[in-house]
């Protein structure tokens, strides 16, 4: 979904994804998108945003409207108003989708040129330790994160760990469903545990402390660009961490995430791999490297 927001010449846009595992539609972005409609028409401002939405889609694509349209209205490129360094490009993950382990090899031999995979793992088949060591041999030299997606228990927490491990994965995102993750606290692991699911909306991160190495920000989770750039500092203080990752979306919902993405270790932002078509003049991808934005485009 897009929000625009114009003023005179200049029109900003912002993309979200409403997201059904937090009880988000369409038609719940819609309306309360909607009832906003009269305050960011008299002027509302990203601070006032902040206090009239709750964190999710809705505020996403609203805030990274605004960005939008405040960087075109000033002339000036959305980093340079956020105090932050010109982006530089940066490598991306790519994703392997959840198949089969044969299925997976052939999809990872597909794109073992890429410096970085994001393999899908949690299916409750016992097959994961198998999946992930056909996508090694597959891609010998790829470095490899995995996203489980809450779908590993406390039974076989352990051992998929431990075949992650001795397939040199870097990052496990989600291994275990958000409301049953007290199982990570003090649990020795060797590959670092990133928080996804667990982080959303309000919940405070120091509630992650001791479970998670990292978390995974999505703009879509906090709320927009602005949430986003204070929820990196706070993880950034409490010592976890960073990735920075993406709904299945085109070039616009990457480009303000671009932003922040700077200062990740890992960046997943190949949505618009993923897709049939990107919008036009969307953000460049060479191989394993995504480009910033031209302002021209968003921010």
């Amino acid at each position: 979904m897009v929000a625009e927001v114009a003023e005179g010449p200049h029109r900003g846009r912002g993309e979200c994804v409403p997201y059904a595992r937090y009880g988000e539609s369409i038609e719940s972005v819609v309306a309360a998108i909607e009832v906003l409609r009269e305050a960011i028409e008299n002027g509302l401002d990203r601070a006032t945003l902040q206090a009239r939405l709750p964190p999710g889609a809705a505020r996403n694509a609203i805030d990274c409207a605004l960005w939008d349209l405040e960087a075109k209205r000033a002339g000036k490129p959305a980093w340079v108003l956020a105090g932050l360094p010109a982006p530089q490009p940066m490598i991306t993950a790519y994703t392997i989708s959840l198949a089969a382990p044969s299925e997976m090899a052939a999809a990872a031999e597909k794109a073992s040129s890429r410096a970085l995979l994001k393999v899908k793992l949690g299916a409750d088949d016992g097959a994961d330790p198998a999946r992930i060591a056909a996508v090694r041999q597959a891609a010998p030299n790829a470095r490899l994160i995995v996203d489980a997606n809450e779908g590993w228990s406390a039974q076989n927490l352990g051992p998929n760990i431990e075949a992650c491990a001795d397939e040199g994965v870097e990052l496990i995102e989600q291994p275990l469903p958000a409301n049953a993750d007290d199982v990570l606290a003090g649990f020795k692991r060797p590959v670092s545990i990133c928080a996804d699911e667990s982080l959303h909306g309000n919940a405070p991160l120091t509630a992650l402390t001791g479970k998670y190495n990292a978390v995974n920000i999505k703009l879509d989770k906090p709320g927009g660009l602005t949430a986003a750039l204070s929820m990196v500092e706070e993880a950034q203080h409490l010592g976890f961490g960073l990735m920075i990752g993406c709904m299945v979306a085109t070039s616009l919902a990457m480009a303000p995430a671009m932003l922040i993405a700077q200062r990740a270790r890992f960046v997943d932002l190949d949505g618009p791999l993923l897709l049939a078509q990107d919008r036009p003049n969307g953000l460049r991808y060479a191989q394993s490297l995504v480009f910033p934005p031209e302002p021209v485009f968003w921010g």
